[in-house]
């Protein structure tokens, strides 16, 4: 997807909003439908018939009725694939949309005259029901059959173009890299490159902490509270887009250098999962956890993994994450004492030197160089060639 600050008027703004409140309506309907089912019932309504149904709700609500169609029915459509995804079993159960949050609605069967230029730096799109809204040209944005409209925390909107982005061309020079997330150092790559995700700075984390301290005493419903509240998304904001941005230079700057990218295979929804577990089984250690899970999310990791593999697909190898820590780069000894502390590692058997998360970059490297010489002939990268002993020849000696 290719994103795009919006810049609607104030009128363009409330009837933006009531899209959103008429697709936040639908997707929430569809899921106390779905509330209902279990397995061994009836069928829970499909996409066609809860299309059916939304016909039938549209002639009984005037305030349906004022809305776009395609809104609505994209919203349940959205629903649709959240359960398919679910099924899958590859996300969770879709759940409630609140107001305020995952404010958004999607737009299909676009034409080309549906978005224009205007200037260098100007251009506009045409929603339904609203208009011509302006947005900010930063790229070109190509031919695109549907797009979505989004509203942040702390405001903004965004619309973003449905494209598949083209990917970055391969260097052509065999090089291997291997990257070591982290939370003290978001990416240690085995070059000896320590990268960290640019983060508040120290007058806005005191101005944070003000705020969120305000918003602690300030009453439920109250207009002083919200505008306290609306102060701290922006921060907010500000912080997400700052690790957005280091992403993508990031990410960019690895595909057009390396031909072979090695990351460790980490299940970043399962790491940063609640530890405070149960009534009856309450979980141990839940505030240490829940700030490893703030460290792990500030960094970035899932999005570093998701954006590599976009701008390089074919060449980005996931490696296993066990031992790549505590197994020296030299000779390949693996003890849990060689780590002596969060950054040195010094290897109890060849006394190898090195930081701790660049020899792990090191191993993924090796690991990841390994499988992608497997997988398409030819001789490793900077490596020696072993090979086992050919049985044809020894018969023939």
């Amino acid at each position: 997807m290719s994103r795009y600050r919006l810049h609607p008027s104030p009128a363009q703004e409330a009837t933006l909003l009531e899209h959103c409140g008429h697709a936040r309506y639908v997707w929430n309907l569809a899921v106390e439908q779905h509330a209902h089912w279990q397995p061994g019932r009836t069928p829970a309504p499909g996409f066609a018939e809860q299309c059916r149904q939304l016909t039938e709700a549209r002639a009984a609500s005037p305030w349906l009725t004022a809305g776009s169609i395609i809104v609505q029915q994209q919203a349940l459509k959205d629903f649709h694939q959240a359960m398919a995804n679910f099924f899958g079993t590859t996300h969770r159960r879709p759940t409630w949309r609140r107001r305020g949050r995952s404010e958004g609605f999607r737009i299909v069967a676009v034409k080309p005259g549906d978005v224009r230029r205007l200037s260098r730096k100007v251009g506009q799109v045409r929603i339904p029901k609203v208009g011509w809204v302006r947005f900010r040209w930063s790229r070109p944005v190509g031919e695109a059959k549907s797009f979505r409209v989004t509203r942040d925390a702390a405001g903004r909107w965004h619309v973003a173009f449905a494209i598949v982005p083209v990917s970055i061309a391969t260097p052509g020079t065999d090089a291997a890299v291997g990257v070591d997330r982290g939370v003290v150092v978001s990416a240690a790559l085995s070059t000896s490159e320590l990268l960290t995700v640019p983060a508040l700075g120290e007058a806005e984390k005191k101005r944070l902490v003000r705020l969120q301290r305000a918003l602690a005493r300030a009453k439920p419903g109250s207009k002083r509270r919200a505008k306290v509240k609306a102060a701290v998304a922006r921060l907010r904001a500000r912080e997400g887009d700052r690790r957005k941005d280091w992403v993508e230079q990031t990410s960019t700057d690895l595909a057009r250098r390396f031909d072979v990218i090695g990351i460790e295979d980490l299940k970043v929804s399962a790491m940063t999962r609640a530890a405070k577990g149960t009534l009856e089984a309450p979980g141990r250690n839940v505030r240490q956890k829940a700030g490893l899970n703030r460290g792990i999310l500030a960094n970035g990791w899932g999005r570093l993994a998701a954006r590599l593999e976009d701008k390089a697909p074919g060449r980005v190898w996931k490696v296993d994450p066990r031992y790549t820590s505590q197994t020296c780069n030299a000779c390949k000894h693996i003890a849990r004492e060689s780590r002596e502390n969060q950054a040195l590692f010094s290897c109890v058997a060849c006394k190898h030197r090195d930081h701790a998360d660049v020899n792990a970059a090191k191993n993924i490297r090796d690991t990841a160089a390994g499988h992608a010489v497997a997988a398409r002939g030819g001789l490793p990268l900077g490596g020696p060639v072993n090979r086992e002993p050919q049985r044809d020849l020894l018969l023939t000696g």
